[in-house]
């Protein structure tokens, strides 16, 4: 009877918030993370950064690499998930409900700072951020930074306006304001532009240029 429990993986069964955010499934992060040079999980200075996490499965499975690579140098499990969850793996959310879901998968709490999070922030946030930002409107009616049109994505201040923080700035630097080594993830790939019928400006681009600004 043991081997028909079934014990699904709570980030395989989460549904979509919509066609702009589509969560990645764990079974994919891993292939590509397998990708990356087998070292670095026992690299502990080695920092990551996903400027796109949704549902935060990306920093769940880097942690739970670095926990086994790095069980050497600290044999004590809860000092090597600290370690890990304040100097290695960090966030930039694509909303403030994500942020919440990626602090839930990753610190098993919402908030970073309160009782039930497996490891104590002075903040609610933790490594884990949403920073808000605002499209920049053009003379032509389109989003300086990714080219959106104006009459779509112009919305009032309690409706998503899919401003993505890591490529609507000059400068990317300023989120954390340090070196990381790799920056990974599954941003947004298209947003509707107003023309006919299914017609979308792609927009992943705009994330692997801000992502090579940072010189990982």
């Amino acid at each position: 009877m043991l081997d028909k429990i079934h014990n699904p993986d709570i980030l395989n069964c989460i549904s979509n918030l919509s066609s702009d955010e589509v969560f990645t499934p764990p079974q994919v992060v891993s292939q590509i993370l397998d990708r990356l040079p087998e070292s670095i999980w026992s690299d502990k200075n080695t920092k990551f950064l996903d400027p796109t996490t949704k549902s935060g499965v990306f920093l769940r499975e880097i942690t739970k690499r670095l926990l086994k690579g790095l069980e050497k140098d600290f044999p004590n499990i809860e000092k090597r998930l600290s370690h890990i969850l304040k100097n290695q793996v960090y966030g930039i959310s694509t909303s403030n409900l994500t942020s919440l879901m990626s602090r839930r998968t990753v610190y098993c709490s919402k908030f970073a700072n309160n009782k039930y999070s497996i490891i104590k922030f002075n903040n609610e946030e933790g490594n884990i951020r949403f920073f808000s930002s605002d499209h920049l409107w053009s003379k032509d009616g389109n989003c300086k930074y990714c080219g959106v049109n104006k009459t779509i994505y112009d919305r009032e201040k309690d409706l998503e306006s899919y401003s993505y923080s890591f490529i609507h700035t000059d400068d990317p630097q300023n989120f954390f304001d340090m070196k990381f080594d790799v920056i990974i993830g599954n941003p947004p790939y298209q947003m509707k532009d107003g023309g006919a019928g299914a017609s979308a400006t792609p927009i992943y681009n705009k994330f692997v240029e801000a992502a090579i600004k940072l010189q990982p």
